[in-house]
């Protein structure tokens, strides 16, 4: 088993835990959790492939990852912020619970 490999299973695995969560769970904050572990399993694909690639040096896999950790900062202020506003309105983060978007 060579080492990228090895990344490339325990990327697989986190994607796998992640979409577990946000699929089986009905608590809004689980769901986002999973979706995070999604996030951070692509970006251990990203690391990996540009790791084990043709060209190392050109850190262009690194620049890619610190894009995506940036989206996922701004995905994660996005969904607590309407957890938030659900859970005032609903008084619940029950997924099955919330019926309706409208206020």
């Amino acid at each position: 088993m060579t080492p990228l490999n090895g990344y490339l299973l325990i990327s697989a695995l986190l994607f796998a835990i992640g979409l577990a969560g946000a699929v089986t769970r009905r608590n809004a904050i689980v769901v986002l959790i999973g979706i995070e572990l999604m996030l951070n399993a692509a970006n251990l694909n990203f690391i990996a492939f540009w790791r084990f690639g043709p060209q190392p040096e050109a850190q262009t896999g690194v620049i890619f990852v610190l894009f995506s950790i940036g989206i996922a900062a701004a995905e994660a202020a996005v969904g607590l912020a309407l957890i938030i506003s659900i859970y005032r309105h609903y008084k619940t983060t029950d997924l099955d619970r919330i019926d309706s978007m409208k206020g």
